[in-house]
């Protein structure tokens, strides 16, 4: 599963954007703990498994750029692009 893909059923999972998911984090602090507390937040309020969790951890901490070395590869973690979208799947300009 892509980056994106992971984030875009996050969305599908709770109703809510992954910037919204951001920035409630941010509003809770949760910029500067561990990986852990977080992904704990995420299971109790939103009931989701580490892996969604794992891919907003990494939005929470680092902002939407990932690595280029999946992007427009053939794996299964290819993204299309190094500048994850998070303002909804269905305004996401990749899916038109």
């Amino acid at each position: 599963m892509s980056f994106q893909a992971y984030l875009d059923k996050i969305e599908e999972k709770t109703g809510r954007t992954p910037r919204e998911l951001v920035d409630e984090a941010k509003a809770k602090g949760y910029q500067d703990v561990k990986a852990g507390v977080i992904c704990d937040w995420l299971k109790e309020d939103y009931e989701l498994g580490r892996g969604h969790a794992m891919a907003l951890v990494h939005v929470i901490k680092n902002g939407p750029q990932i690595s280029d070395k999946h992007v427009g590869t053939n794996g299964t973690h290819s993204d299309p692009s190094n500048l994850l979208w998070l303002d909804g799947k269905a305004t996401n300009p990749l899916n038109a």
